[in-house]
């Protein structure tokens, strides 16, 4: 009897404090919506350095629309993002990239990697200099020479892990699901790239410290060649 009496009690005990947790009044506002983006990519308060999860605070705010238009109609693939977004609205999906681009946060120093001096010298040139028989253009043409990114569209190549830049480039360059569904000058030119260009570039990235700030527009050229990213319809930016 005394068993089953405190078992009674322990049960209304849970529910009290079950009842009190559920009455505490969360706050409506889009930070709070947002926490469920900040378990992968990091909390707002914070800065870090997670292989696989992109930062997302700070970036281009026409960029994060763009990317998160793609992973809702299924141009870019990842099936948790795909999940999240289904049922969002351009217009809500707008109010968490203007929320996301408008934090400043420190950024995590830079990776600690040693590339040997052929690496360091093949990728500094394919990011400043490109390779004209190939048709490839420097990094800098489009990400700008601070590589910081180019507004509204273009993002920056800065404090990202190298795991995440070799996936997204390898990803461009195979055709692969991960980036194989958005056709744009981007794809055309991972696609020339070896395997060796895109880990020495994607290394030399990652061990350089984030300074400096996105460039305004793109030049002509870039913009005639890459004209699906700065298109207004959005359909293959």
């Amino acid at each position: 009897m005394k068993h089953s009496i405190l078992i009674i009690l322990l049960f209304f005990s849970s529910m009290a404090k079950a009842t009190e947790m559920l009455s505490v009044n969360v706050p409506d506002t889009l930070a709070e919506r947002v926490k469920a983006c900040t378990i992968c990519h990091g909390a707002e308060d914070k800065y870090s350095r997670d292989a696989y999860y992109p930062r997302i605070a700070g970036k281009l705010e026409g960029y994060l629309f763009n990317q998160l238009r793609h992973f809702r109609d299924g141009r870019r693939y990842y099936q948790p993002m795909a999940i999240l977004l289904e049922n969002m609205s351009d217009e809500y999906l707008q109010e968490i990239a203007r929320y996301f681009a408008s934090l400043n946060l420190p950024y995590p120093p830079p990776e600690s990697i040693t590339l040997q001096p052929s690496e360091a010298n093949l990728a500094e040139k394919l990011v400043y200099s490109g390779d004209l028989k190939r048709n490839i253009p420097a990094c800098s043409a489009c990400h700008g020479e601070d590589l910081m990114g180019t507004a509204p569209f273009v993002p920056g190549l800065l404090g990202l892990h190298s795991t995440y830049l070799i996936a997204q480039l390898g990803g461009w360059h195979s055709g692969g699901l991960i980036r194989g569904k958005i056709t744009n000058c981007m794809a055309d030119i991972a696609k020339e790239l070896t395997y060796e260009e895109i880990n020495a570039v994607a290394k030399w990235l990652a061990t350089q410290p984030v300074s400096g700030k996105p460039a305004n527009q793109l030049p002509p050229e870039m913009a005639q060649r890459c004209v699906s990213i700065v298109s207004e319809n959005g359909e293959a930016r």
